[in-house]
């Protein structure tokens, strides 16, 4: 259990500590917790620069430290307005104790204002102002300094605590849990790998070195306050945050994929949400935590350097750790962006209702919004909405539900060659004409900014995508292009990277995080990592495995890849249910539904050569088969709903579910015996006694003797 790290803070607890008390918001922050009722050598250090209120005329007056020195009368007045202050959980799991956002106002806060003062506040019009007009008239202002740096510090601390809670949420809870059901070979140990990258690294550095370090400086700083010789020693150690940031995009993949595939990974991580301690958040929100981090260490310290007095001795130490920190939160902060975008076409996802696969990490949100569609026919005006992506614009019609999806998709227009203008119609003011090249739509906004912002998204998002295409036309000239006969035989002429800016392949954007550049080694086009995922021998390199984009792959050795990267047999569907039949492990009639189809008979075959899928035809002589079901990862259960027929059994997964029945019992239970040891990624063996036909009854075999 994570309580020892999770611990909650109380209003109390911040009066005895001497630090000034905030309330829990956008811009609060807490400060160090204190064991109770002992004075730590940091309580002492705050109550130094923590002014005391003299007397109820002196809380007229500003206080040394910036701000109205607040009575014990409003104090009691605040307590009994607001109760006492609490850190809950969720609030701590955002890695700042609390803390929501940072505010660039790092003083105490007004609790009472007198008359005059809001007054002052309401002839300026402006807090900051006032607090700036305060901050002047302190009669110590080295005092206020020292203070602030000390509060900077602080709340470093605190929510480095924080941190390193998340940290051990991830590394010890989620990860060991995971790691320890793939020993049992449940699913690949390799996947628990990749999804948390190295967090056990970062959660030992951040544990075992910064945070003790931190801690022990809190302790030392009437002597000793300073951070930035603290943080100057370990920032070299926060390169370790690269790897997981690069390899962030492929966590989140890997997570979707093996939630679907997996049961029982999706069951663990489902238990571990559900304790207290995740604070009712996800698996991809904690993940994200880490790649929030560095920008927070480089706001921090931006406002520690902006407090300390000139000529302080921590200034070159703080100075060189910001500029290790700000480089690496530049990599951060992109992959922050990418999450959010990636977040965005999730919800848009769940809006069109699971129907449109829109969730890639090719696919950029640009902008949505209600629009009226003009009726070519008549005068009408219809209501639409729209999603424009940086590669296509979906046109949707919104649906009148409780509940459910919001929208469907009416059309779906690609950006290449759409163009955007303004029209002009009597009738109909504020209107402009989409035109692409599956649809032309002409719509009306709802104001003349509003059609203005439309117009220009579109034309932002047009020009872009052509100047990413020129520069892919352009690499696509310049290429001595290797003919079939001689690929893999004579070594390709490498297409410089500075050439392209997107995958010579699929055509998605490269960037220092997601899409890094590769070169296949059978034709030299430059691609993105999904599209150069597989190998194959080339003649002039002694016939060694060298990397090799999709297309090259397909040549070399007959085998398609799908764009996704996915191999697949050559033909898969269209291989003759005859030639399956002879050499399969079993085959049969089956009585078959799904998505709540009627029942049909279907010809099923689990191939030797392919033994996890089941192959499903119309008839034992058709040339192609009606569908494929990868039996990996699915669910077998003998329970009948009360319209099934006799004999059935079904297979989900997901959202997928499989309905079949066979014609007897004895039918049925070798079919299952088959399918049980297929869906756990084994290959599964002949029924004992079966051959082509033996699990058919005497009148499917005629049957398919007479087809």
């Amino acid at each position: 259990m994570l309580a020892p790290f999770l611990g909650c803070r109380s209003h109390t607890d911040n009066k005895r500590d001497g630090s000034p008390v905030k309330p829990v918001g956008k811009a609060a922050h807490v400060g160090p917790a204190p064991r109770a009722h002992q004075r730590t050598e940091a309580s002492r250090i705050q109550e130094k620069f923590s002014p005391a209120p003299a007397s109820a005329q002196d809380a007229q007056k500003p206080a040394t430290n910036g701000v109205l020195v607040q009575t014990k009368q409003g104090m009691e007045q605040e307590e009994e307005n607001h109760g006492s202050l609490e850190i809950t959980t969720a609030g701590l799991l955002n890695g700042d104790m609390g803390c929501a956002e940072r505010s660039d106002d790092l003083s105490p806060p007004h609790v009472e204002r007198t008359v005059s003062e809001r007054n002052a506040e309401n002839n300026a019009g402006n807090k900051a102002e006032t607090e700036q007009r305060t901050e002047e008239a302190s009669t110590n202002h080295n005092e206020t300094k020292e203070q602030k740096l000390f509060k900077i510090a602080s709340e470093l601390l605190h929510t480095e605590k924080a941190y390193v809670a998340r940290l051990h949420l991830l590394d010890q809870v989620f990860c060991s849990k995971l790691m320890e059901e793939a020993n049992k070979g449940t699913f690949p140990v390799d996947v628990v790998k990749n999804i948390f990258s190295n967090i056990s690294s970062i959660h030992a550095f951040h544990s075992q070195f910064l945070l003790p370090d931190l801690e022990k400086r809190m302790d030392e700083w009437a002597s000793t306050p300073r951070i930035g010789d603290i943080l100057q020693r370990f920032t070299p150690f926060l390169k370790m945050y690269a790897e997981y940031v690069k390899n962030f995009d492929n966590a989140m993949e890997l997570l979707k994929q093996w939630s679907d595939r997996s049961p029982q990974f999706k069951a663990i991580i489902l238990e571990i949400q559900s304790q207290e301690v995740c604070g009712c958040l996800t698996l991809q929100h904690h993940m994200l935590e880490p790649v929030q981090r560095i920008p927070r260490y480089e706001m921090l310290l931006k406002d520690y350097l902006k407090k300390l007095p000139d000529k302080h001795p921590d200034e070159r130490d703080a100075q060189k750790s910001l500029e290790i920190i700000a480089t690496a939160a530049t990599h951060s902060n992109s992959a922050i962006r990418k999450s959010e975008n990636l977040k965005k076409l999730m919800e848009i996802y769940e809006m069109l209702g699971e129907e449109e696969d829109i969730v890639n990490p090719s696919n950029e949100f640009i902008r949505e919004g209600h629009i009226l569609k003009l009726a070519a026919r008549n005068t009408s005006a219809m209501e639409r909405y729209l999603f424009l992506f940086n590669n296509m614009l979906l046109y949707c019609v919104p649906k009148f539900s409780l509940g459910g999806p919001k929208y469907t998709v009416r059309t779906r227009i690609g950006i290449e060659g759409m163009t955007v203008r303004e029209t002009s119609n009597e009738d109909y003011p504020h209107t402009f004409q989409v035109s692409g090249k599956e649809r032309t739509l002409e719509l009306q906004a709802s104001s003349e900014q509003d059609k203005a912002g439309w117009i220009k998204a579109f034309q932002e998002t047009i020009e872009v995508f052509q100047q990413k295409n020129e520069s892919f036309k352009n690499a696509l000239k310049e290429v001595e292009e290797v003919s079939k006969a001689e690929l893999g035989k004579r070594a390709p002429r490498w297409i410089r990277d500075n050439e392209v800016t997107m995958c010579m392949k699929c055509k998605e954007s490269f960037n220092a995080l997601t899409r890094r550049r590769h070169h296949c080694r059978a034709c030299g086009y430059v691609v993105c990592w999904k599209c150069s995922d597989n190998k194959a021998p080339l003649e002039y390199d002694g016939n060694k495995m060298n990397k090799v984009c999709r297309d090259c792959y397909s040549t070399l050795t007959g085998e398609r890849v799908t764009e996704d990267g996915k191999k697949e047999r050559k033909g898969i569907l269209e291989i003759e249910a005859a030639k399956f039949t002879e050499s399969s492990i079993i085959c049969g009639f089956l009585q078959h539904s799904d998505k709540g189809k009627l029942w049909q008979k279907v010809w099923c075959v689990i191939p030797e050569k392919d033994s996890l899928v089941l192959y499903l035809y119309g008839a034992p002589q058709d040339v192609k088969a009606q569908g494929s079901i990868p039996l990996v990862g699915y669910s077998v259960d003998e329970s009948n709903r009360s319209t099934d027929p006799s004999h059935s059994f079904h297979l989900s997964q997901s959202k997928s579910v499989h309905y079949f029945a066979a014609e007897n019992d004895e039918a049925k239970q070798r079919w299952l015996k088959v399918i049980r040891v297929a869906v756990t990624g084994e290959t599964p063996e002949r029924p004992h006694g079966n051959d082509a036909n033996a699990n058919m009854s005497d009148d499917n075999a005629q049957e398919a003797d007479a087809t």
